[in-house]
Formats: structure tokens, C-alpha cells, sequence
């Protein structure tokens, strides 16, 4: 065998692996949805995010935002406020 043979065998090994692994990871996301820990089921009430902030020796801040789960409520959020 020659050594471009081996290469392109070696190659297409390596995209095989590759479009595999890809094959799985989508079938992975898709079958978990919310269960991989991201988002927040809808519904009634709100979600509180804190945030914290420090800016090493002279101090920093804290904050606390409310979101509601209601994905309506949330959607008007971004509406200009001189909209109807």
C-alpha cells in the first residue's frame, strides 16, 4: 500500500468518527430537553437570578431580577414602551 492510500483510509476513518460522534449528540440534546439542567420550565410565578459582583478591595454589589415564567409576560418585556 502506498502511503497515500493509508492517509486517505486514515482520513476517511476520521470523518466517519466525526460524523458519529456529531450523530449522537444531536440525538443526546434532543432526547433530554430540559432535563441537561438549562431554562426554566413555563408557568405560573417567577424565577429569581441574584447576581454578585466584586471589584476586589473596594467592594462590589449584589442584585436580585425577577422573571416570570410565564413566557407572554416575559415576551412584552421587549416591547417599546410607546407601543400599544
Amino acid at each position: 500500500m502506498s502511503g497515500a492510500a493509508i492517509v486517505t483510509i486514515l482520513s476517511g476513518l476520521v470523518l466517519l468518527l466525526a460524523v458519529l460522534r456529531a450523530a449522537q449528540v444531536l440525538r443526546h440534546e434532543r432526547d433530554t430537553g430540559r432535563e441537561d439542567g438549562r431554562g426554566t420550565e413555563p408557568g405560573p410565578g417567577d424565577s429569581v437570578i441574584e447576581s454578585h459582583y466584586s471589584s476586589g478591595v473596594s467592594g462590589g454589589q449584589s442584585m436580585s431580577y425577577r422573571i416570570s415564567r410565564d413566557p407572554q409576560t416575559y415576551a412584552k418585556l421587549f416591547i417599546p414602551k410607546d407601543r400599544r
